[in-house]
């Protein structure tokens, strides 16, 4: 394997399949069973997943909603989506441990880097509920600090494309897919794949970034044996 160590960084509007928001039981099942075959492998598997699939901080901050109130509740999203995932991956018979940036320890443990590190040693997926457990900060800083803290070899990003494009694929049918970029590109750019914090934390400690279709089966798996899939950034 090319990498033994990852972060996967999913959105929460990936959990809302076609239905727009809440959670889709076809979607949920089908990102735990490739989590699951990746725990097979021997990969160490960390989870870092957003809130847009029940609610936003920066759009509820645009609704008048006071900016922190509005990314403390979507920080609370993240924790929902991570509790169905843990759930989930359980009764797929994976070992699996929720930790939150926010103390919560009725539902989750407390977020202790040594902790995550002995968990994900021991072969248990973790997954980072919580962001960063601050206002003003996305899940894509959070997947990027969390990578740093536990060494990860790489960050996947899990979208509903094959890559980073110069313009909306979906929108644009001569939108152009690029193979690799490095980060000062995608920063220099405005390239909108993760924001500019998250961006500068993985080129700083040159952590690289995967952005490939997560709901191609088998995607992820070739990601970690070093194929070529998607867009990499790197220096």
């Amino acid at each position: 394997m090319k990498y033994k160590r990852i972060l996967l960084k999913l959105s929460g509007e990936a959990l809302a399949g076609g239905e727009g928001d809440g959670i889709c039981s076809d979607v949920l099942n089908q990102i735990c069973d490739e989590i699951k075959n990746l725990q097979l492998m021997g990969v160490e598997v960390a989870i870092v997943i957003g809130g847009g699939n029940i609610h936003r901080g920066v759009a509820g901050a645009t609704k008048g909603m006071d900016r922190t109130t509005s990314d403390h509740m979507g920080m609370l999203a993240t924790v929902i989506n991570s509790l169905a995932i843990h759930d989930c991956l359980e009764r797929k018979e994976v070992d699996t441990r929720v930790m939150t940036a926010i103390g919560m320890a009725e539902i989750a443990e407390p977020y202790i880097r040594r902790r995550a590190v002995r968990h994900l040693e021991r072969k248990r997926v973790v997954i980072f509920a919580a962001g960063t457990g601050n206002p003003y900060f996305t899940t894509d800083t959070a997947a990027a600090l969390r990578a740093n803290e536990i060494d990860a070899e790489v960050i996947m990003k899990a979208t509903k494309v094959d890559g980073i494009y110069d313009k909306d694929p979906m929108v644009h049918k001569d939108a152009v897919k690029f193979d690799q970029l490095k980060y000062i590109d995608v920063l220099n750019k405005g390239i909108k794949v993760m924001d500019s914090a998250a961006i500068s934390l993985c080129m700083d400690n040159e952590i690289e970034i995967i952005v490939f279709n997560m709901f191609e089966r088998g995607n992820v798996q070739k990601a970690v044996i070093g194929e070529a899939i998607g867009t990499t950034v790197k220096n």
